[in-house]
Parts: structure tokens; C-alpha cells; sequence
């Protein structure tokens, strides 16, 4: 099942965005693919979902499970056998015997509920940015798509008015910068990908 966007379009209206009727499904289009990108920047959810993941068992007593916070594990799986011999510890699995008895590492699939129970303004009003300038670009193209291009204006004159128009090589306005995504991925941990979320 597809996560619910970080953000909506009335929170796109909260900061002063006014979105057409006409426009109700691009805008949810928008945001949608926006907070995929932050999503993917920050290697996890961010908001509360259940997953279930497969991660490399050590011969460690720990086991560390992506995208914190981690509220509840609701069953592990261990090369295929359930196991109940563990304790939920500061978002790890502690294990006495550990995670692997060979000299390789073991499976162990794991379902639990991980994430914020309601998304940082700041994640909101990001993943908002994102989707008002893809909006706005679309807005610009009208009905030709040509917004599907990013063609930032670069240039302008007033006077006998003169523009100039870079063909940029950024694929979208929906484009991360570096020290975005590094922030991003400190803040939230990064991890593992998502098997599947339910």
C-alpha cells in the first residue's frame, strides 16, 4: 500500500498557494512526488506506517531496525523460523544468543509500526515547496506541457520587455540539493528500504 502524502493541498492553501479546482489532481500529483523525493532523501517513511523489512542478522545482540522512532515489532522471523526470544530496545532488537550462530549472516524479516505519529512542520512545508514550484511551472506551460522541461527564467528587462530562459540541467523542480538530502538522512536516520508497508 502507497504512503499517504507528508503534506496536503490544504496545506499547500495554509501557506498561501491557491489551487484551482481545476488543479485539485496536480497538486495532489505534485505532492505526492514531492514527498517521495523527501521520503527517499531521508531513507525512511518519516510518517507512522507498518513494514515489514528483511535485514543481514550478526552475530551481534543487536539489531538495528530503520526509521525511528520504533513504537512496536510485531513479529520476527529468523532464516524462517519465528522467533520470541527478543526485547524492543532504544529503537533495536536485543537478542542473548544474537542474530546469527554460523560464520555468515542469518535473515530475519521483521513487521513493525516505525515513524512519527504526525509529520514536522518543517518536513510539511518542505515537501509544500517542492510541489508549488512544480505547480507553478505547470501553471507557466499551460496547455502545451511544456512545463515538464525546467526552463527557468534567468534574465529579465523591464523596459520593451526581454526575457532569457536557461534550459537548466536539473530534470524537475522537484529536485533536492545535496545539503538537503544530507540533512535529511542525519536527521532521520537513513536505513534500509521498505520491503513492504502495510
Amino acid at each position: 500500500m502507497a504512503l499517504d502524502p507528508l503534506a496536503t493541498v490544504a496545506d499547500l492553501a495554509a501557506r498561501g498557494l491557491t489551487v484551482a479546482a481545476s488543479e485539485q489532481q496536480v497538486a495532489a500529483t505534485y505532492l505526492d512526488v514531492a514527498s517521495t523525493t523527501v521520503r527517499e532523501a531521508a531513507g525512511c517513511p518519516i510518517s507512522q506506517t507498518t513494514s515489514t523489512i528483511t535485514l543481514d542478522g550478526e552475530a551481534s545482540q543487536w539489531l538495528a531496525l530503520p526509521g525511528p522512532p520504533v513504537t512496536e515489532v510485531t513479529s520476527v522471523v529468523l532464516d524462517g523460523k519465528t522467533v520470541t526470544d527478543w526485547r524492543l530496545r532504544s529503537g533495536r532488537l536485543w537478542r542473548a544468543c544474537g542474530w546469527s550462530d554460523r560464520c555468515e549472516p542469518s535473515e530475519v524479516e521483521v513487521t513493525y509500526t516505525h515513524g512519527l505519529p504526525t509529520v514536522p512542520s518543517d518536513i510539511v512545508d518542505l515537501v509544500c515547496r517542492l510541489a508549488a514550484a512544480a505547480l507553478i511551472a505547470y501553471r507557466a506551460g499551460g496547455a502545451t506541457g511544456e512545463n515538464l522541461g525546467s526552463r527557468p527564467l534567468i534574465q529579465e528587462r523591464i523596459g520593451d520587455w526581454s526575457g532569457t530562459y536557461s534550459y537548466s540541467p536539473l530534470m524537475s523542480e522537484q529536485e533536492l540539493p545535496d545539503y538537503e538530502r544530507a540533512r535529511l538522512r542525519a536527521r532521520f536516520g537513513g536505513g534500509v528500504a521498505v520491503v513492504r508497508s502495510r
